[in-house]
């Protein structure tokens, strides 16, 4: 029986996202990631590639390349929601399923053919995702996951491709040996001095030369240009940790900035344990200094997934970790052990107004995005003082509404 490996991509995702939220950036160029001088564009519309702009590129150069184009940081909670119902859609339709990363996609979907015929039902799964989130979504069908991964690419924008066996290497032999997988920039340049440029050369070569010019790799590459390489699906599980890690603009010694944003960071995780019904044991901090020495610090705690418990215990690792007092580059929290479970509740140190407060902020968050709403100590000092206290007291949050 010949196998039917689905791989599913959804298209340039994170500014797929944006435009759900903001129509307006429909058909205009779009960059999303870091605007700062070390940052790197994450994301990038089709409307910018013909600039030569790509995903992995300083975004200052990809500003020059294309500078009409709209630069949006990103918001990583709600690139997270919208990949986590994917995830869902998938995992209620297919038996077998990989996430490869948080817009790739495998499914098994071998021996449908005699029920319901492996590509009508792809092309349904497809639709049923189009549909329940608006995200734009190409998928490709064939004996394994490699061909499947490159029909993908050749579907794309928002389409879908079937390769029918037998039809493996004809498919691949006209493309540009930089769309096989794992044919990175250095590989590349090695296979055009010895004058390959398509799969097809590849596929009439001796594999013993590829070996002797790539090494091993050499091998893999051979088996995935003639279409015979079958890499395992590796079956999607829950993840067991959570984290978050924030690189400096310029190296840092402000110790109200590094605590300010270690505060934020753990009071996000807590909500994101919370809105997946998660409990975490383990909190770990770490510290990159500017000559790129790392370290890094965990505790055990009992199961939980309040912010009154966990960000305190993450201020205090990062106060007993941070002793050199250099230059730092880059701060990161983690919240690991996870299981499935609902905060319980202290009987000796809970009130009913916290607990009150948590359901009502994470209400708001899940209306309107995660940094809808925070905690004061999260936005820092100086943001506090551009805000109209609408309490006479100090206030437990502030509202900073992002722009719909």
């Amino acid at each position: 029986m010949n196998k039917n490996i689905l791989h599913l991509d959804l298209d340039t995702f994170f500014v797929s996202c944006e435009r759900l939220i903001d129509s307006r950036l429909q058909k205009r160029p779009l960059l999303v990631g870091g605007t700062g001088d070390r940052g790197v564009v994450a994301a990038c519309s089709y409307e910018t590639r013909r600039f030569g702009v790509h995903s992995g590129m300083p975004m200052q150069l990809a500003r020059r390349l294309c500078p009409e184009a709209v630069v949006i940081r990103g918001n990583s909670s709600i690139y997270t929601k919208q990949s986590h119902l994917v995830t869902e859609i998938i995992k209620e339709r297919v038996p077998v399923f990989e996430k490869a990363s948080i817009d790739e996609f495998y499914a098994d979907l071998s021996g449908m053919d005699k029920f319901f015929g492996s590509y009508k039902y792809a092309s349904e799964l497809r639709e049923t995702i189009i549909k329940e989130t608006g995200l734009p979504i190409s998928f490709g069908l064939s004996v394994n996951k490699i061909v499947s991964k490159v029909a993908t690419g050749e579907a794309k924008p928002n389409n879908q491709l079937r390769i029918d066996p037998g039809f493996e290497k004809s498919f691949l032999a006209p493309l540009s040996i930089k769309k096989i997988p794992s044919v990175g920039e250095k590989t590349y340049q090695v296979l055009r001095n010895l004058g390959v440029d398509r799969v097809g050369v590849v596929q009439n070569m001796p594999v013993e030369m590829l070996v002797s010019a790539l090494g091993v790799n050499g091998r893999t590459i051979w088996k995935r240009a003639n279409g015979i390489d079958n890499p395992p699906l590796i079956p999607f599980y829950e993840r067991k940790s959570i984290s978050t890690e924030r690189t400096f603009n310029k190296d840092t010694i402000d110790i109200t900035k590094l605590r300010t944003t270690i505060f934020a960071m753990a009071e996000s995780l807590a909500y994101q344990l919370r809105r997946g019904d998660k409990l975490s044991s383990c909190i770990s901090v770490k510290i990159r200094y500017s000559d790129f020495n790392t370290y890094t610090k965990q505790l055990k705690i009992p199961y939980t997934s309040a912010d009154h418990v966990i960000i305190p215990k993450v201020l205090e690792l990062f106060n007993s970790l941070y002793q050199r007092r250099l230059l730092i580059r880059l701060v990161g929290v983690k919240l690991s052990h996870l299981v499935t479970g609902n905060y319980q509740i202290n009987l000796f140190d809970d009130t009913e107004e916290m607990l009150s407060l948590y359901n009502a902020m994470d209400h708001i968050r899940n209306k309107y995005g995660e940094l809808s709403i925070q905690k004061a100590a999260s936005i820092g000092a100086k943001t506090i003082g551009r805000f109209q206290n609408p309490f006479n007291g100090e206030p437990p949050v502030l509202l900073a509404h992002r722009k719909q």
